[in-house]
């Protein structure tokens, strides 16, 4: 029997579209923390829960893999990646770059209506569980300013993971000054739209070393973290 090259493609398409839809859902509930560090993954439970094969679940899960963000157990199966300092240390730092980076280039490059979008960020107003969505969200959201587009990907990429250290150290921390951190957030924003680059970086970087202190402390202060 001859198979049509549209069949092929359609079963291909097919494949990449359970692949992909495999690999977003597990990497939410990772870096939402609904799978905890150093939880075991299984194929065939991951299948029987996904209603597919096991070839999807095995694409996605190699993915996350690159991204570091499950380790391969030889002959056991996957293991999400316990949280560990020096993985906080090293995504803090790399935002610590590239973020600052973001903002100058756009207070230089941005269109009024682009900066003017981020008075969204001005107030909070929903329940002290969702400043981590607000936050992430408004991080993204200065880098989506900048025009470049790989910068931009990896400032989401890295904010993402972040969010997985942020919410395992809240667990022990007493409390946030949300509203500290909002007024962070408005100076930022009144200097992107004041156009002064060299300022929006400043605080940014600033913001962002004190975000990355707070995190570092509280996962030291726990024999939880390997």
């Amino acid at each position: 029997m001859n198979i049509e090259p549209q069949e092929i493609s359609d079963t291909l398409k097919t494949s990449s579209l359970l692949r992909d839809s495999i690999y977003a859902r597990l990497r939410e509930e990772i870096l939402g923390c609904r799978m905890a560090p150093g939880e075991e993954l299984r194929e065939q439970e991951l299948a029987v829960r996904f209603e597919v094969s096991k070839q999807p679940v095995r694409e996605a899960l190699l993915r996350l893999e690159q991204e570091r963000l499950i380790t391969v157990l030889p002959r056991q199966g996957y293991r999400v990646k316990p949280v560990s300092i020096a993985d906080a240390r090293d995504i803090f730092r790399f935002r610590e770059i590239i973020e600052p980076a973001c903002a100058a280039d756009a207070a230089q490059f941005a269109s009024d209506a682009q900066l003017r979008s981020l008075d969204e960020f001005r107030s909070f107003d929903a329940p002290a569980a969702e400043f981590i969505k607000y936050n992430r969200a408004f991080h993204i959201a200065v880098a989506m300013c900048s025009p470049h587009r790989r910068m931009r990907e990896e400032v989401a990429n890295l904010v993402s993971q972040a969010d997985r250290l942020v919410l395992v150290s809240i667990g022990f921390a007493q409390g946030r000054d949300t509203n500290r951190l909002l007024a962070e957030h408005v100076a930022i924003i009144d200097a992107l739209q004041a156009r002064d680059g060299r300022q929006a970086a400043r605080l940014l970087r600033t913001h962002i070393i004190d975000a990355q202190k707070r995190v570092v402390a509280n996962l030291s202060r726990h024999a939880v973290i390997l």
